[in-house]
C-alpha cells in the first residue's frame, strides 16, 4: 500500500510538473478546420483588445491552399473567440501577415501576400469583426525584376515621431528574377494606408524576413533574419529617414539565431526599451528568448525564457498592464504543433 501511495504520488507531482511547462495553444493543428497553423502575428488596438493572425493550412508545405485567419481577446489572452477566416482565395495561398493597428483612424490593416508573389491590403474598421475586400498593391511595391515575395511576417508598425508621424512602415523581403538570394526591404503609406510605395533596400544581400521599431530619436531599427552563416547572428540596419533608405546590415554579436523569423518591439513610445524574441540557438529551432535593452539595441543587458522546447516563428505586444505577450510556434517533435502563448510580467522586463 505504501508504494501505491508513493507510485501515485510521483505520477501525480509530474503531471503537475509537466502541465506547468506544457504550452497554452491558442492555434492548435487539427481544430477549428486546419490541419496546421503557422506564421503568428499579434497586434493590440486603444481599447486593449488583442488580435492574433496566422495561416490556417491543410499541411506543413509552405505553398498550397493556405488561408488567413485570426482570433481576438478582451480579456489580455486569457480566453480567446472562436476562429474568423479573414482571407480565403480559392486554392491559392494567402499568407505572410503583417498587421498593424492605425491609432489616427482606428483602423485594423494587415498587408499580406498571395502566392508570395502579389501584395495586398485587407482592412477592417470595427476591430477587425468584419473586413473589406483585399485590395492588391503590387505595382506600387514591387519591382518588375522581383520574383519571391514576404510582407514581415510579424507585427508591422505605425511612426509616432513629428516629420514622419503616423507612418506605417512594414518590413518585407524579396527574391530577384534568376537568383534565390533574399534581401530585406520595406514598403510604408503615409495615408493610413490608402496607397503605398516601395521603402529602402537594405543594400546587404541574403538578409530575409525581418522585423522593425522606431527608436527614441526617430530612427528606425531593421533586425534581419540572416541566410549569410558566415556567423550564426542576425543582421541590423539603420534608417534615419522613415525607412527610405537603410544602411549596410552588420552582425548582432549578442542576438545568434538558427536562420529563423524573429520579433522586434519596442516597449512604449517614450522609452528606450527595446524587446527582441528568437529561437536563441546557433543552428537549431529551440530556446525562445525575450532579450532587452536599455539602450535601443546597442546591447542587451537581460534575457528571459519564454519556452525552452522546441519553438520557432513568433510575434509580441506590449498589453496595457505593461506584461509582454508572446505569440510562439512550438511542438514536441517539431516546432509546429500549433500557436501557444506565454506572458512575461512586466517587473521581469523593467527590473534593474
Amino acid at each position: 500500500m505504501k508504494f501505491v501511495i508513493l507510485l501515485l504520488s510521483i505520477l501525480t507531482h509530474s503531471v503537475l510538473i509537466a502541465n506547468k511547462h506544457s504550452p497554452k495553444y491558442i492555434f492548435k493543428n487539427h481544430k477549428e478546420g486546419y490541419g496546421v497553423y503557422r506564421i503568428p502575428a499579434i497586434i493590440k488596438i486603444n481599447s486593449g483588445k488583442l488580435l492574433a493572425f496566422c495561416e490556417g493550412r491543410q499541411s506543413l508545405f509552405d505553398h498550397g491552399n493556405i488561408d488567413l485567419v485570426m482570433k481576438t481577446s478582451t480579456d489580455n489572452g486569457a480566453t480567446w473567440s472562436s476562429l474568423k477566416v479573414i482571407w480565403n482565395f480559392d486554392n491559392n495561398t494567402c499568407g505572410n501577415p503583417a498587421p498593424v493597428f492605425d491609432k489616427a483612424t482606428g483602423d485594423v490593416i494587415v498587408v499580406a501576400t498571395l502566392n508570395n508573389d502579389k501584395v495586398y491590403v485587407l482592412k477592417s474598421k470595427d476591430e477587425g469583426s468584419s473586413w473589406e475586400t483585399p485590395a492588391e498593391i503590387t505595382a506600387s511595391v514591387k519591382k518588375e525584376n522581383w520574383k519571391w515575395y514576404a510582407t514581415g511576417p510579424v507585427h508591422a508598425i505605425q511612426l509616432a515621431q513629428a516629420e514622419h508621424k503616423n507612418r506605417i512602415v512594414i518590413p518585407c523581403n524579396h527574391t530577384e528574377t534568376g537568383s534565390d538570394i533574399h534581401q530585406s526591404h520595406v514598403i510604408f503609406s503615409d495615408d493610413n494606408g490608402l496607397s503605398w510605395k516601395l521603402g529602402g533596400i537594405v543594400p546587404t544581400r541574403k538578409t530575409d524576413e525581418c522585423t522593425v521599431a522606431e527608436l527614441s530619436n526617430g530612427d528606425l531599427i531593421l533586425n534581419m533574419r540572416n541566410n549569410d552563416r558566415e556567423l550564426p547572428n542576425r543582421k541590423i540596419s539603420i534608417s534615419k529617414d522613415g525607412g527610405e533608405q537603410w544602411t549596410e546590415a552588420v552582425y548582432d554579436s549578442t542576438l545568434i539565431e538558427p536562420v529563423c523569423q524573429g520579433s522586434l518591439l519596442r516597449y512604449a513610445d517614450t522609452s528606450n526599451l527595446l524587446l527582441f524574441s528568437n529561437p536563441a540557438h546557433p543552428k537549431k529551432r529551440k530556446n525562445l528568448m525575450l532579450r532587452v535593452s536599455n539602450d535601443s539595441g546597442n546591447s542587451w543587458q537581460k534575457v528571459i525564457e519564454i519556452h525552452k522546447g522546441k519553438s520557432a516563428y513568433n510575434d509580441m505586444v506590449v498589453l496595457n498592464n505593461g506584461n509582454i505577450f508572446c505569440l510562439f510556434e512550438t511542438g514536441k517533435i517539431l516546432p509546429y504543433s500549433g500557436i501557444a502563448m506565454k506572458v512575461i510580467i512586466r517587473e521581469a522586463i523593467t527590473s534593474r
